[in-house]
């Protein structure tokens, strides 16, 4: 018998809560279960399985933040596009780190492609047509940016700039300087090419 009140949105949202407080990895069926005081076999009629449910995390978290980033690019170029992107993934990482952490999970192509992760890259590529790049610079300049912001953000919240008395804040804002730069100094097309 199916638990009243109990879906597969419903789950979904509460696994990805949970990723929130105990870290995206430690997000089970059986620890869904127990949030919810129900038995483990009364969820599998809404999810396969744990990897199932992390999947389904993994395509909220995605969705969710590229609403964020899409809301706060709105009307933006150039280096406050840039900017307003970086600090929408770091703000959503601090937010809610375990829904950050499922945006980081290998999904099937055939799953990725159809989530919202396409949408982040083509934001991602949004952005760097204002900086005039074409391809290959731009998938190398995609790379770059996903590593840079993906990297800080990631050791930031393992504590890692906690060892010096430089703010984190003042870093990340010469680091999207000098990304700007970097971007602004790539050499244009010939557009008689």
């Amino acid at each position: 018998m199916v638990r009243a009140g109990l879906t597969p949105e419903r789950l979904t949202r509460a696994g990805a809560e949970l990723a929130d407080e105990v870290g995206f990895d430690q997000v089970t069926v059986s620890a869904l279960a127990r949030r919810f005081d129900v038995k483990v076999a009364s969820l599998y009629s809404h999810l396969k399985n744990s990897q199932d449910l992390r999947t389904r995390i993994a395509l909220f978290a995605l969705e969710e933040l590229a609403d964020r980033v899409a809301a706060a690019l709105a009307g933006r170029a150039g280096r406050d596009a840039l900017a307003a992107f970086a600090d929408t993934y770091r703000d959503y990482a601090r937010e809610h780190p375990g829904r950050y952490a499922a945006t980081r999970l290998r999904l099937d192509p055939e799953t990725a492609l159809a989530s919202a992760g396409v949408r982040h890259a083509q934001m991602t590529r949004a952005i760097l047509r204002g900086y005039d790049l074409t391809e290959p610079a731009q998938t190398h300049a995609v790379r770059m940016l996903g590593s840079v912001f993906h990297g800080y953000v990631s050791l930031e919240m393992a504590g890692s700039f906690s060892h010096t008395p430089v703010d984190t804040q003042e870093s990340w804002a010469w680091i999207l300087d000098s990304l700007d730069a970097l971007l602004r100094s790539r050499p244009r097309p010939d557009p008689h090419r």
